[in-house]
């Protein structure tokens, strides 16, 4: 790694330096017992550090200038930042061409893991599943309205919410993030994030809002009631895509039948449905229609009614899958979904490129 993003690193007054023999330390060389996650990114691993702190270290590989970009901006994003939903970031290490992150530790994995594939036995009660939607709203509404300059996420996804041992939501990785000062509305920029939980306008136009971690937040949140994948493709085809499903059972007034299973009915009905009417209305298709974190919170803890707001049909990127089909699509990349180089632009939308993954291996990604 070159001086520049040291420099960058040591000018941030909250950012801890780690050195590598430390972190080898803390995780006992990096042993395959204390890897408790992995991805494209690189490997997570469980440490206790000096102090007696138990840690998440997040090594990333170190592939392409792209993992030192967004190294950079998780860093620069939320060091310093202090709220109850949102992961803690001690520090980092890039002695040499190392780098890595260390985060809290959190106990229960993350919504991916836990609740939609069910690799756990953890139970997840109605009144477990209601703290963790309002947290995430929470967080949220921090992020986008209390933060100065303001951060939209960018990849709010069930594997991007961690929870600690008492089941708090903590949202995570910041890799994505984009910094929002007060007098920006949007930005056009190259779309990063996860198929699935995309809003139409972004995907399709790469024109980025606060609107667009909204309509993320209500994919999520109807993964949370229903216990399912956003996308599922071993269910019945009409039945495969969540939203499609969730409007379907709205329009006939049986979204109660959304409701997992897994609960075996022990759930208060009328807020299981005002749950997935919020997420319904994040997810409408034109964005000035969503409501703000802040009112989906509100809403969320029965202080805002619901049923008095309009609902219209959700935004699903049907459009995009037209114009590939058509061969009108904007050209492709060859970054891969989501790990495009991020060049923002107050109007050239025209710039924005997408992945030459294929549809039905982005929806793979997600079950």
């Amino acid at each position: 790694m070159n001086s520049k993003p040291n420099a960058e690193i040591s000018s941030l007054p909250n950012a801890k330096l780690y050195s590598y023999k430390e972190l080898q330390i803390a995780t006992e060389n990096f042993n395959l017992a204390n890897k408790i996650g992995a991805g494209g990114f690189g490997s997570v691993y469980k440490g206790k550090l000096n102090d007696g702190t138990l840690a998440a270290i997040k090594v990333l590989s170190a592939q392409s200038e792209q993992g030192v970009r967004e190294f950079l901006n998780e860093i620069v994003a939320i060091s310093g930042l202090e709220h109850a939903n949102l992961v803690k970031l001690y520090g980092c290490c890039t002695e040499g061409e190392q780098r890595i992150l260390v985060y809290g530790y959190l106990e229960n994995n993350s919504l991916a893991q836990t609740l939609l594939r069910r690799h756990s036995n953890l139970k997840f009660s109605w009144k477990i599943r209601t703290r963790i939607c309002i947290g995430v709203a929470q967080g949220l509404a921090f992020l986008h309205d209390e933060v100065e300059p303001h951060i939209v996420h960018r990849d709010i996804k069930a594997s991007n919410i961690l929870l600690d041992k008492d089941f708090t939501p903590k949202i995570s990785d910041f890799g994505l993030a984009k910094l929002f000062p007060a007098t920006m509305t949007h930005v056009s920029t190259r779309v990063a994030g996860t198929f699935g939980y995309l809003a139409p306008e972004y995907a399709i136009r790469g024109k980025l809002t606060r609107k667009a971690d909204i309509y993320s937040f209500g994919v999520l949140l109807l993964e949370i009631v229903s216990g399912r994948c956003n996308t599922n493709k071993r269910l019945p085809v009409d039945e495969q895509n969540l939203l499609e499903t969730a409007w379907a059972l709205y329009e006939k007034g049986m979204l109660i039948q959304l409701v997992d299973k897994a609960l075996e009915g022990d759930f208060n009905a009328d807020e299981a449905c005002r749950y997935l009417k919020i997420g319904l209305l994040c997810t409408q298709d034109m964005p000035k229609n969503r409501p703000t974190m802040s009112i989906a919170a509100k809403m969320l803890k029965g202080e805002v009614d619901v049923d008095e707001v309009n609902i219209s049909k959700p935004g699903l990127l049907t459009e995009l899958l037209t114009l590939r089909s058509s061969g009108n699509a904007p050209p492709s990349s060859s970054a891969g979904w989501g790990t495009q180089q991020d060049k923002s632009s107050s109007s050239q939308s025209s710039n924005m490129t997408y992945a030459t993954m294929s549809f039905t291996s982005i929806y793979d990604r997600s079950n």
